[in-house]
């Protein structure tokens, strides 16, 4: 008993003599000079995902995609008054605003992978090609209705 307190005591003395790391080489996060980006050359881990080449198979495999996952929100044309408005739920922007029409087809391919606002993300539901052909169907469609925001 008498060497187990000994022990207990001898250990608690050792472990107060330990640094509690306040005190280390670091950066604080809003720190004026704390790293910013990756360094220059640095090489991403996941290569971003490369668009098909654009073909009649594809703006095909677009619409069907389209009509299954965008069209409930969207509608069919891309204006927004999909069936889920009759239901209660917000209206999604039109796909044809100026906006959108300006917007990069990698931009259109983040949101339907990692969602915006309200919409939530399809990455787990539509195969990347597939949302690329999302995206040139959707180019498509802008083209169909170019006079109609």
């Amino acid at each position: 008993m008498r060497w187990t307190s000994l022990a207990a005591l001898c250990l608690c003395l050792l472990f107060c003599g330990c640094p509690d790391m306040k005190e280390q080489p670091r950066y604080d996060a809003l720190e004026g000079h704390a790293p910013v980006g990756p360094p220059p050359g640095t090489v991403p881990a996941i290569a971003p995902e490369q668009a098909p080449p654009l073909g009649r198979e594809l703006i095909e495999r677009g619409r069907e995609r389209f009509n299954i996952y965008c069209a409930p929100c969207h509608d069919s044309t891309g204006h927004g008054h999909g069936v889920i408005v009759e239901h209660g739920f917000p209206q999604p922007p039109s796909l044809h605003i100026q906006r959108l029409r300006e917007t990069s087809d990698e931009h259109l391919w983040s949101v339907i992978t990692n969602g915006a606002g309200a919409m939530y993300p399809y990455a787990d539901r539509v195969s990347p090609r597939d949302r690329w052909a999302i995206v040139h169907y959707l180019r498509v469609l802008q083209l169909q209705y170019e006079d109609q925001p």
